[in-house]
């Protein structure tokens, strides 16, 4: 059932796009209540208002905490257009609101400003989110606009067809209503309650449709900001696989933020080629060269501006996706020239606390893996040390092994991942395939170095490198075989280091 709306109640925060959305109601006739700011705001745009404060007898108390909370307000939005209830308003001379329109405090913004608690306090909300809530249940008979972000959509409407409104459209809104409500309820429960609470809870908003899942059989969404992080600048719809494989590079790369330019190549999350050089054209060279077969739609990604040399380069690949912190102009034009391509713009390589995902009907949740060992964190194990370039090799390795699948063993040269072995059911499995791939490569592994994502319960895969001239080991530790593989290494005048960290990954 249609309804005509006669009367809007309008409590916002924040002003913007309201003249347009205030001068289409007056238009059409519509009378509006409000109260302080919001009532001031659109008198000056000339258009009557009538004070909620005359409904109600009572001023604006508190400081501001209290202006709409009263039965004349929440009576006439939440009263069912029945004989009963509309018999109620006018006994106690109460008017009906059919359109409620709200903004409220900005308390997440507030949070992320680094405001002090009181500060932060004062910005939660009260009446704004008592009024969407009652507006969002008499959806019946009332349209609830619980957000700046509806105005574009009640805007449409007023333009095409009025001030009359049909019951799906109505519905919608309560929906985005109570959306509002229980994202906003959830940054307060943030902030006050931390992890104490033995309830997970999460909102992330908006959401965008996504073409569909890991299979086309699966329907798929993602919910958030993305250009906290990345921003498309050109190309194809994001898809599922698209936004797992960015995540991971994003990750990766991370570990590089700091360092001269590196570049990687990423396929179904794991890393095919990653290399550290002293122009961003060689580090994709050398990255490329690492396995130029996978990275055959791959995702790629550099933490240096890509300039037109690279472009050149790039251009002769087929990929995916291609990430960096800026492009030249030349550049850019060049990569973009093919529609399909999505090219982002990194915005920052900063990842969530705290991770989580679903399965077995709940939720498991952890600390994010942030933790990046350095030479200062390795502790030798054996008599032999490592060379001052295997000691950087080391470095560049752990930072390589942390994002790959478990069981996980990569073989690094000169800043410059060789091979890999990753996702395998055994350790000595995962380092065969990072040799094998090594020399499918035509890599000559003497002087390279290897590590592991986790221990080695038996000496075996250093007895293997070994054989390949790889004399410098980088492991977490903590079998109860270690010494086995110290004693092997000493006994080669090979080097190892603990790290003292596991970095498993599935």
């Amino acid at each position: 059932m249609d309804i005509v709306v006669k009367n809007a109640l309008i409590s916002v925060y924040s002003k913007d796009g309201l003249e347009v959305l205030a001068g289409l109601l007056h238009r059409a006739g519509v009378v509006i209540y409000s109260t302080g700011g919001t009532q001031e705001f659109i008198e000056s745009l000339g258009i009557p208002v009538k004070k909620v404060e005359d409904i109600t007898g009572y001023p604006s108390i508190l400081g501001g905490r209290v202006k709409t909370l009263h039965p004349k307000v929440f009576g006439g939005i939440l009263a069912i257009r029945n004989q009963e209830h509309l018999s109620q308003l006018q006994q106690f001379d109460i008017p009906t609101f059919d359109l409620v329109i709200v903004d409220l405090y900005p308390f997440e913004a507030t949070v992320a400003a680094g405001a002090p608690e009181p500060d932060i306090i004062e910005k939660i909300d009260i009446g704004g989110i008592s009024l969407i809530r009652a507006a969002a249940k008499n959806f019946n008979d009332v349209v609830v606009i619980p957000s700046k972000n509806e105005y574009p959509f009640i805007i449409d409407i007023l333009k095409t067809v009025g001030n009359i409104f049909t019951l799906d459209q109505r519905r919608y809104l309560a929906g985005k209503a109570f959306a509002v409500s229980a994202y906003y309820d959830t940054e307060i429960k943030k902030f006050l309650t931390g992890d104490s609470e033995n309830t997970f809870t999460i909102s992330v908003q908006p959401r965008l449709s996504l073409r569909y899942g890991e299979n086309p059989h699966q329907s798929a969404a993602y919910y958030g900001d993305m250009s906290k992080v990345v921003h498309q600048l050109c190309g194809k719809d994001l898809s599922y696989n698209n936004l797992v494989d960015i995540d991971a590079a994003v990750q990766l790369v991370r570990e590089f933020k700091d360092a001269e330019p590196t570049f990687a190549i990423l396929k179904h999350t794991n890393a095919c080629g990653v290399a550290t050089r002293k122009t961003v054209s060689e580090a994709y060279e050398a990255a490329l060269a690492a396995d130029p077969i996978s990275a055959f739609g791959g995702i790629l990604i550099s933490n240096s501006k890509i300039d037109l040399i690279t472009a050149n380069k790039i251009n002769e690949l087929f990929y995916e996706v291609l990430i960096a912190p800026d492009f030249d102009e030349e550049a850019f034009l060049l990569l973009s020239s093919k529609p399909k391509r999505v090219l982002l713009r990194l915005n920052s390589v900063d990842v969530s606390a705290q991770s989580f995902k679903s399965l077995l009907n709940g939720v498991i949740v952890q600390d994010t893996d942030l933790s990046t060992e350095g030479r200062a964190q390795f502790e030798i194990k054996t008599s032999v040390q490592p060379s001052e370039k295997e000691w950087s090799d080391l470095e560049f390795a752990v930072k390589c092994v942390k994002h790959l699948k478990s069981n996980t063993i990569v073989l690094v040269k000169d800043a410059q991942l060789l091979g890999m072995g990753c996702g395998q059911t055994s350790r000595i499995d995962a380092c065969q395939q990072a040799i094998a791939k090594a020399k499918h490569f035509e890599f000559n592994l003497e002087g390279a170095v290897m590590a592991s994502d986790a221990f080695f319960p038996f000496p075996d895969c250093v007895e293997l490198v070994n054989q390949e001239g790889i004399k410098a080991v980088v492991q977490p530790g903590g079998s109860i075989k270690d010494q086995l593989s110290i004693d092997y290494c000493n006994d080669h005048n090979m080097s190892m280091v603990f790290t003292g960290i596991r970095h498993f990954k599935h």
